[in-house]
């Protein structure tokens, strides 16, 4: 029996990177998966976003692990769409048992210099829209009087300050209070809820122009030299992690094994958060 036999997944942010990979991932052990997804570019993200064919392929690949899932294009800062995603995906797969609150979007430049508009989108996409995901998903969890799981993405951005991140670690930093605000509400109905933190991790996210100018100082960089100065970044001596160190640790989140785990910070972040780290040649 798998991990999570038995259990539905709300997931968002499913189309592509972490999400996808969160959602084969606990199909792998058992779950079926509500995936939801924008599939549109936002306007203040400096690179490519999902569209409904990165959608359709995690579709295919959950379906390929004879698993059920339910795909249903949403944007999370709009409360009466992520409503509508979770009515429809309880009422074809019957239940809801664990929030993989995934979907973000990152952009770059310093404090003083963000426009309204970009400071505005992601506090809304970032922060925001956890909440309406979450607040869409907890009538279908409390009512059902079994408890469940909440996982949130968070950062390591949410432990620590990263120049030209202000907005994207106020959102990190902010999803943290949430969580553990919920974290204490929640309990009494046995539903937990965690943040994961990851470090820089392998996706369209990191792999794009806009974040080789962030780190390297320049867009055109090839990905070997993004290895090299990405090193900096973490204690071991590795430039990022891959999807699945996430994953696996939200399976963990999700699972029984974790079943008195809740207000917590997992963080897989490689030694990023260390406050010293020796130079990697």
């Amino acid at each position: 029996m798998g991990r999570v036999e038995g259990k539905v997944a709300l997931i968002t942010g499913a189309a592509r990177g972490q999400g996808r990979s969160h959602a084969l991932r606990l199909a792998e052990e058992g779950a079926d998966i509500i995936a939801v997804d924008v599939c549109e570019q936002l306007g203040s993200v400096p690179y490519d976003m999902a569209t409904e064919a990165d959608l359709a392929e995690t579709a295919k690949q959950v379906e390929a692990l004879d698993r059920r899932i339910v795909t249903c294009k949403a944007d999370v800062r709009d409360l009466a769409a992520m409503q509508a995603a979770v009515a429809e995906g309880v009422t074809e797969l019957g239940r809801l048992d664990v929030v993989v609150a995934n979907a973000g979007i990152a952009s770059f430049a310093p404090a003083h210099e963000l426009t309204e508009e970009v400071w505005d989108e992601m506090i809304e996409v970032n922060l925001t829209g956890v909440w309406k995901t979450v607040r869409a998903a907890l009538p279908t969890l409390i009512d059902q009087g079994s408890g469940g799981s909440i996982i949130i993405t968070s950062s390591t951005a949410g432990l620590v300050a990263f120049g030209n991140l202000a907005h994207y670690t106020a959102a990190k930093h902010g999803v943290v209070g949430l969580m553990r605000v919920l974290a204490v509400e929640l309990a009494p109905q046995r539903i937990r809820v965690n943040t994961v933190h990851p470090t820089t991790v392998d996706t369209d996210m990191v792999q794009n122009p806009s974040i080789y100018q962030l780190f390297l100082g320049k867009s055109d960089a090839t990905r070997d030299e993004a290895e090299q100065g990405m090193k900096m970044v973490n204690a071991l001596p590795i430039p990022w992690v891959e999807a699945i160190d996430i994953s696996n640790a939200v399976l963990y989140l999700a699972s029984e094994e974790a079943r008195y785990v809740t207000g917590t910070t997992m963080v897989v972040d490689a030694g990023g958060t260390a406050p010293y780290k020796i130079p990697h040649a």
